[in-house]
């Protein structure tokens, strides 16, 4: 089925379709019911394995014909699924029902009631929702941040030598260097990723109440904990979580949240320091033939890849914030508030990705206006006073911060000019007023 984006209400899949229709295949409802099929036909495959007595003849040549099931999965296959859900009110069930019918067209009709043996729902949405996470996170998140963070390490080394003005407080401040304060990003970003990186998957695999109940009533023989460590840590590549309720505590979502927050939180940071780097004309962007600025006013290149991504983001941390702090509360053993939220994890993940591209389209509009970061220095040489004051300070001159201040702080624009005088006036040794005339807004930089 394909959607008209003019007649879709969210944007993500209307007017950003074509930056997010990558995750249809981790976050549609298509996606969500393939992984349950696939969950539930590995979780078939695994008691085979095991394997219970009424499955040892269940030969493992037809192993390929069931995994076929979601290998092949196609939108029929959804809608029907769909449709048996309209009768039973429930999406895990109706996917239950689904692969009876499969068994029955493969002629496996004698096993199908070990189909979803002794699970409840929550077994199996618990494991497909964190494995299409993991996937989406594998797939496109990191490969995306990836690219941005290869775009700022190579404008980083390309204007590692360019001096640069520094503000604090929105005030002229001891100089820079360019590549070193977009390399503040990159390494920000970098820290968080390790911890992101660090953050395990985890799943809830464990019957109504999270003991076993069923399964350990139907075979008490067998070492059940030891079987659903297995199958969901080597069959699905998850962390089982040891002590739940019916569902997964969620606390190591919120986790992978809250970190991505921190991502995106630095991202806004790295939007609003690019935008306000433009508005001060440090930088100039490249013209795209036939775009417009504004309606009204025709000379306008106005910065809106870093708002469009600053906008996204926000609208990502809100939704991720609300994830976080929900999700981990479930009333007792179980209630159902997590479901629809669960439905959205898809969203905010869309924005990340619609704000990503967006910042990595505007670093490439970048051109680096030289002749206005130079003259910026040229105008503040008041910044190199710290630099006299703390060479002062050295040499044991009296009160060399208030003969600064008192040089600086007069409403005027000090110059070399005013400096050197100063210079020239302080009753020091001929060697240090050498070394304090060499120092200029451009070469004082600090380390690299």
């Amino acid at each position: 089925m394909s959607l008209n984006a003019l007649h879709a209400i969210s944007p993500i899949d209307g007017r950003y379709y074509s930056k997010t229709k990558e995750l249809q295949n981790y976050f549609s409802e298509f996606a969500l019911i393939k992984y349950r099929v696939w969950v539930e036909v590995e979780y078939f495959i695994a008691l085979c394995n095991l394997p219970l007595p009424q499955l040892k003849k269940f030969r493992t040549g037809n192993f390929d014909k069931l995994r076929g099931i979601y290998e092949k999965f196609a939108e029929g296959d959804a809608a029907r699924i769909k449709n048996i859900e309209s009768t039973t009110n429930h999406d895990v069930k109706a996917v239950e029902y689904f692969l009876r019918e499969k068994f029955d067209e493969l002629g496996f009709s004698d096993y199908k009631e070990f189909i979803h043996f002794g699970l409840t729902s929550q077994d199996i949405n618990n494991t497909a929702i964190p494995a299409s996470i993991r996937d989406f996170m594998n797939s496109c998140y990191y490969p995306t941040l990836s690219k941005l963070l290869e775009k700022l390490h190579d404008l980083s080394n390309e204007w590692a030598e360019i001096p640069m003005l520094a503000h604090t407080h929105g005030q002229p401040a001891s100089p820079t260097r360019l590549g070193k304060e977009i390399r503040v990003f990159a390494e920000r970003i970098e820290v968080q990723l390790l911890q992101l990186r660090s953050i395990p998957y985890s799943a809830k695999f464990g019957g109504a109440t999270g003991n076993l109940n069923a399964h350990l009533v139907a075979y008490p023989e067998v070492d059940w904990v030891a079987f659903a460590n297995g199958f969901v840590e080597n069959t699905l590549g998850l962390k089982r979580s040891q002590t739940t309720t019916q569902i997964e505590h969620y606390d190591n979502l919120a986790a992978l949240f809250d970190c991505l927050r921190r991502i995106n939180t630095i991202l806004i940071d790295l939007c609003r320091d690019f935008w306000a780097y433009i508005s001060m004309e440090y930088f100039k962007q490249r013209i795209v033939e036939g775009e417009v600025g504004s309606s009204a006013m025709p000379h306008k290149v106005n910065p809106i890849d870093f708002e469009n991504a600053e906008g996204n983001l926000g609208l990502a941390n809100a939704i991720l914030d609300h994830m976080a702090t929900k999700l981990p509360i479930s009333r007792l053993q179980r209630d159902l508030s997590d479901s629809t939220v669960l439905r959205n994890v898809g969203v905010p993940f869309a924005h990340i990705q619609i704000a990503i591209q967006s910042i990595v389209k505007g670093l490439n509009k970048l051109i680096i206006n030289n002749e206005v970061i130079k003259n910026d220095l040229e105008t503040n040489w008041m910044v190199v006073a710290e630099a006299i004051q703390t060479i002062l300070r050295r040499e044991g001159y009296p009160n060399p911060y208030e003969a600064l201040k008192k040089l600086t702080r007069n409403n005027k624009n000090v110059t070399q000019k005013d400096f050197l005088t100063f210079i020239d006036e302080l009753d020091i040794d001929s060697r240090v007023k050498t070394e304090l005339k060499s120092i200029t807004p451009f070469n004082y930089l600090g380390v690299k």
